[in-house]
């Protein structure tokens, strides 16, 4: 019995709004509109997290990077101070001080970067040199294509060998094959002995021991093509560590042993003690000099979850005022349909419809039009993040939750904003219905 009123009353309500099918269908736009928005949204800013925290869980999240940064100078230096060599950042004995001194370190990785010109026959291009050790793909995502990695005979017996990337395969060799080919870096020749992909870019905000925001970026410039891999000590004994540079009639050296030092942990639960030895032992090999950061790629990934959460309300609370807009609409256009249909109230009363009826019926065109705007709002809110991914090249996330909440909303926006209109058609004196013109 009481299905075939339910049953009814949804009927009457169906022809109810299709007898007034363009002013049902604008008034279903806000919500629409509403609940494309929230998904839309929630799924742009899923995909933007998600690929924030791959790019941080490629550092590692057993790792700790440890960066050269260069100290803050005093304004009032002399063009004398300004001539002197200025050295400053990590050094190789920092690397091995670490590695003899502090348990519970699975792997070290120092790495010393160049920017220098790469030849082959009559292309030139430029690229950045990495000089590191053989174990370097243990504490990265490089992925050997063809050949091999550098190897510890390489590395003790500075050998002239080299790894590339795949975007100097294509700026240099064209349709060569690589693997055994003979490049030159700064008139030296260095013989290919392996490509590896890509080098995964990364500009991460992060916070140094201190806890002042820093960047840790591994990147290469707008000049740049890609990566060339050599041993450390090929790198140390070919590439000068001074670099000299000249402007406004003043002259400055600089010396940089390493630019990155990178440390495998054994495990999770170490990261952050080993992060706290490593920065006192800096500081005093250092003498408290402000030259170096440390980066942790965990705490990282867990800042960049808790930043996705919010991120997703504040969206999501942003997204749901469209919803609350086109709930104020369905109640405009309810009042209004309440005004017209005063004589049809007043006859249902009349024939015996109680209070509760005539609440019921207004309720359920209200609900219609939400949840009916709300199926066509998911349809719209899968459509929209798939554009987004396909023109703004953007990753796009949606989640079993956001259509849930959309879809959630827009039924309480059906409920909330229908109640008022109903009651108000309830209250209606039956009489003065009847004589209503």
């Amino acid at each position: 019995m009481h299905i075939q009123k339910i049953s009814r009353t949804i009927r009457l309500g169906i022809k109810s709004l299709w007898l007034h099918r363009l002013r049902t269908m604008l008034t279903m736009l806000g919500i629409i509109f509403g609940v494309c928005s929230v998904i839309a949204m929630l799924a742009i800013g899923e995909g933007a997290s998600l690929a924030a925290q791959e790019s941080i869980s490629r550092l590692g999240s057993m790792n700790l990077i440890i960066e050269t940064i260069e100290p803050a100078r005093e304004n009032h230096e002399n063009e004398q101070q300004r001539s002197r060599l200025n050295q400053y950042g990590l050094t190789y004995k920092d690397a091995e001080a670490i590695n003899s001194t502090i348990p519970g370190v699975e792997v070290i990785v120092p790495v010393r970067e160049m920017d220098c010109k790469a030849q082959y026959k009559s292309r030139h291009v430029t690229v950045k040199v990495i000089g590191t050790i053989p174990w370097y793909p243990e504490i990265s995502t490089l992925d050997i294509i063809c050949g091999r990695f550098l190897s510890s005979i390489d590395l003790h017996q500075e050998s002239t060998v080299c790894v590339i990337d795949e975007q100097v395969v294509n700026a240099l060799f064209g349709f060569d094959h690589p693997i055994g080919r003979d490049i030159y870096l700064q008139g030296n020749v260095y013989r290919v002995v392996g490509v590896v992909g890509s080098a995964p870019v990364m500009d991460i905000e992060a916070g140094d021991s201190n806890g002042h925001s820093s960047s840790a970026k591994n990147k290469i410039s707008s000049e740049e093509v890609g990566y060339i891999y050599m041993p450390l000590t090929t790198a140390r004994s070919r590439f000068s560590e001074i670099i000299y540079t000249y402007s406004s009639g003043s002259r400055s050296y600089e010396k940089v042993e390493l630019q990155r030092i990178t440390v495998k942990v054994q495990s999770i639960d170490h990261v952050v003690p080993i992060r706290n030895i490593i920065d006192g032992l800096l500081r005093r090999l250092h003498e408290d000099k402000q030259d170096y950061r440390i980066v942790v790629p965990l705490e990282l990934l867990r800042q960049a979850k808790n930043s996705q959460r919010i991120f997703s309300v504040v969206l999501g609370s942003i997204a749901a005022i469209s919803l609350i807009v086109g709930g104020i609409g369905i109640m405009n256009i309810m009042l209004a349909t309440v005004s017209e249909r005063t004589r049809e109230i007043g006859i249902r009363r009349a024939l015996g419809a109680k209070k509760r009826d005539i609440i019921v019926q207004f309720l359920s065109e209200s609900l219609i039009m939400t949840l009916s705007g709300g199926l066509f709002g998911i349809a719209l809110g899968f459509l929209l993040p798939m554009m987004v991914s396909h023109f703004a090249n953007m990753p796009t996330i949606i989640t079993y939750k956001s259509l849930v909440l959309a879809f959630g909303i827009s039924g309480a926006v059906g409920v909330v904003f229908g109640l008022y209109p109903a009651y108000r058609a309830a209250r209606m004196d039956p009489i003065e219905s009847l004589r209503h013109e």
